[in-house]
């Protein structure tokens, strides 16, 4: 009987262990869309990440050297060279709307021992622009431009045993507004042309007028031996072209010419070629290599003989002409590209 019992007992055991088994199948292929279609209506709900619509780039650098020297066979002079850089770009971008701005600055003192001038201006820019463009086809905006170009600090040539300054701040200085078109074909590179552009160049130190304005509009408003007018209006075309490379990780290209000429009867050209690359490693070290050209009509030097004097015409006076101005900046020190 108790056999009996113990057969029957476990014959049933087994029999709601499979129904058991059966019915958490059943359930769990129930529950299984229903699992799925919560995981994706919680998806569906989590807040979608915004793109910003900002993007800012640049290179902030600083480098130094110093050289020091105690009885020196070969001769030489304690040294110091300081030179603080930064060129910045910000670019907004919404919808058919574009504002791409810029701010590209340098200063650089270098102090040398025992010579006629210690301390000497190496390095000087204050260069702002902006520009604000409406795309009215793909690529193609309609661009309003402002920029402005001056320096921080007098400037003198130190070859002179007397310094006077041939710069200082808005001495020249350069702003310029104008409407056009800008080609943008994409984030790194656009070309910016317009036929309506204007420019006023302002000389605020009245010794250096002539230098700056040019002969005949210093003439034009001479009384008494000073030129009463700090400033030249002019309206013509510009042109300005720029690249903004950081593809590769840590490197940093940054390129920008601009060129303007007035529309008059005597029309000439000013063009300023700016570029600069850096790398970073080891996180905060930088090296860069940065140049500056300028070609400007109306800034007249001395001309040269093929031995370097001064050439003269026949009332003995120096003759004058442009040159294309150049600057280059070699560095290694701290820097941060972004």
């Amino acid at each position: 009987m108790k056999k009996l019992l113990l057969s029957i007992f476990a014959l049933s055991t087994m029999v709601f262990a499979a129904n058991a088994d059966d019915t958490a199948k059943v359930v769990a292929e129930e529950s299984q869309p229903k699992a799925a279609e919560i995981i994706e209506t919680a998806k569906a709900e989590e807040p979608v990440k915004k793109e910003s619509n900002w993007k800012i780039s640049g290179i902030v650098t600083f480098n130094a050297s110093a050289t020091g020297l105690v009885n020196w066979a070969a001769g030489g002079n304690n040294n110091i060279n300081m030179v603080a850089a930064a060129n910045v770009s910000f670019l907004y971008k919404n919808g058919p709307f574009a504002w791409d701005s810029n701010i590209d600055t340098d200063f650089g003192e270098s102090y040398v021992e025992n010579s006629k001038h210690n301390w000497q201006k190496t390095n000087d820019k204050i260069n702002i622009s902006t520009k604000f463009g409406w795309e009215m086809a793909k690529s193609w905006y309609l661009t309003a431009l402002g920029s402005f170009k001056t320096q921080y600090a007098p400037g003198y040539d130190y070859s002179q045993e007397t310094l006077s300054p041939i710069s200082q701040i808005m001495t020249p200085s350069y702003t310029d507004l104008s409407v056009g078109i800008d080609w943008k074909p994409n984030s790194i590179f656009s070309v910016y042309v317009s036929p309506i552009a204007g420019r006023i160049t302002t000389a605020t130190n009245d010794q250096l007028r002539e230098k700056y304005f040019g002969t005949d509009y210093y003439n034009k408003f001479l009384v008494d031996g000073i030129c009463t007018r700090n400033y030249q209006a002019e309206f013509g075309a510009s042109l300005k072209a720029g690249v903004n490379y950081d593809a590769i990780e840590n490197l940093k290209i940054i390129s920008t010419v601009t060129v303007f000429t007035p529309y008059s009867k005597n029309p000439h050209v000013d063009l300023d070629w700016d570029f600069s690359i850096s790398y970073q490693f080891l996180k905060v070290l930088n090296v860069s290599l940065g140049t500056q050209l300028k070609y400007y009509d109306r800034v007249l030097f001395d001309k040269l003989d093929k031995d370097g004097n001064v050439v003269l015409d026949a009332n003995g006076v120096a003759v004058q002409g442009p040159r294309v101005q150049f600057k280059t900046v070699l560095g290694l020190g701290i820097g941060y590209s972004f």
